[in-house]
């Protein structure tokens, strides 16, 4: 019997001809990653294990971007934690501010990433790398200490849903609308501990940043992996930013799925997701009106380039709602500095935005825009459970860099093709 594309990556790493769905593994590891809040964790069970030095000071990687730059002195004291790890262990990868960027963002530009690669990283977000076609999820602190121990990790061979993405997507829809559709269709647990597999010929029509996008979220589908099909447009991008050699998996024709789901991109309209989940989804036929407070357009989801191109248009020549915080934040310094080159930031700040340091800050509740009670944000992030982003009587709606930035004109939830027209 055939594999997919996740059983052949891990196939490979733990050195096995054939893996079938619910075989217990042990693989090699490519990258180890970790952050602000998880790497204090694993540096203590790190200890505990009585080793040393770690598996190899290249494939660990350290991110402080949840609280930084720092928000207070405990958030201060973890980050001292992760740099006297970093320079007793002697880890090659690590970056905080003026170095930092959003992880998810990060690494991928870094090149640290690349298709075949087997990733764990102590942020439920991992998954973002499967864009590359990489085999990259998230793990908990233990599994990181022991991660940098070793360089190997355990792994249920996870069952696989097949997407068949077909057409090519309408003005103002985007790979966030995409991914939030498929979540309300199958739901939060839908793909419950299984690789959620993009393949087809609307691929080509789906951008680098669609990409990371749709595999950033398949965790709130309660996926354990999203992954791509490798073609040009995943080709040019590792080439672009990674000297690494990579490997292609393709799945295959008779490997097994549990389900076989068609995404017709061109029938897909502007998407929201209503709290406090991210299945609950609606389309602007199904919104009426509601006031918002506080537009946030960033994250490991949705802060590259692409999306605040996206995000510039509409703002551009309009102003930002009086009753409304918008709050911009770019995924890397990189994006920052092209953010400006190109303009965008004259834009935000002309429209009444304001423009921050990468950071995942609000996202978490952390900083940068927490809400107070009845307060309601749309957000370009990944999650809108209850309290997520403050107060436990705050609204998050989930959406696209395009509805977020309409909605940021109207002061209420908005159609960028109302807003644009």
């Amino acid at each position: 019997m055939g594999m997919t594309m996740t059983q052949k990556i891990l196939a490979a790493h733990a050195g096995l001809e054939q893996v079938k769905a619910g075989q217990l593994i042990k693989g090699k590891l490519d990258l180890v990653l970790g952050n602000d809040i998880t790497t204090p964790v694993a540096i203590k069970e790190f200890k505990k294990m009585g080793v040393n030095k770690v598996f190899h000071k290249d494939k660990i990687a350290i991110v402080p971007d949840h609280f930084t730059p720092n928000k207070d002195i405990k958030s201060a004291e973890q980050c001292v934690e992760c740099r006297d790890f970093v320079k007793e262990m002697d880890i090659t990868n690590y970056f905080e501010v003026g170095r930092m960027g959003i992880e998810h963002a990060l690494i991928p530009e870094k090149g640290l990433v690349v298709a075949g690669d087997v990733v764990i990283g102590a942020d439920s977000h991992t998954c973002t790398y499967g864009a590359l076609g990489a085999f990259s999820t998230g793990i908990g602190s233990t599994d990181m200490a022991a991660g940098m121990a070793t360089g190997d990790a355990w792994f249920k061979v996870p069952d696989a849903i097949k997407f068949n993405i077909t057409g090519e997507l309408s003005e103002w829809v985007s790979g966030k609308d995409v991914i939030l559709h498929i979540i309300g269709m199958i739901g939060v647990d839908g793909a419950r501990y299984m690789s959620m597999e993009f393949s087809g010929e609307g691929l080509k029509n789906l951008n680098i940043d669609d990409r990371f996008t749709m595999a950033n979220m398949a965790i709130e589908a309660g996926a354990k992996n999203g992954i791509f099909e490798v073609d040009d447009i995943t080709i040019d991008y590792i080439n672009e930013h990674s000297t690494k050699e990579y490997t292609i998996y393709k799945a295959d024709e008779d490997a097994e799925y549990a389900r076989v789901i068609d995404i017709d991109l061109s029938k897909l309209e502007p998407t929201v997701a209503f709290p406090h989940l991210p299945e609950n989804t609606k389309t602007f036929d199904e919104i009426g009106d509601i006031d918002i407070h506080q537009v946030v357009i960033g994250s490991c989801t949705n802060g590259r380039i692409e999306d605040l191109r996206v995000a510039a248009k509409v703002l551009e020549g309009r102003q930002v709602a009086s009753n409304v915080r918008a709050i911009i934040i770019p995924g890397t310094q990189k994006i920052y500095l092209q953010a400006i080159k190109e303009g965008l930031v004259e834009i935000f700040i002309n429209s009444g935005a304001v423009f921050s340091t990468p950071t995942c800050g609000p996202c978490l509740g952390g900083h940068m825009g927490i809400l107070a009670k009845g307060e309601r944000a749309v957000s370009t992030t990944n999650r809108n459970f209850v309290g997520r982003m403050g107060s436990t009587e705050s609204e998050v709606y989930l959406a696209s860099p395009a509805v977020a930035a309409a909605s940021a004109v109207t002061g209420k939830i908005s159609s960028p093709k109302e807003v644009c027209k």
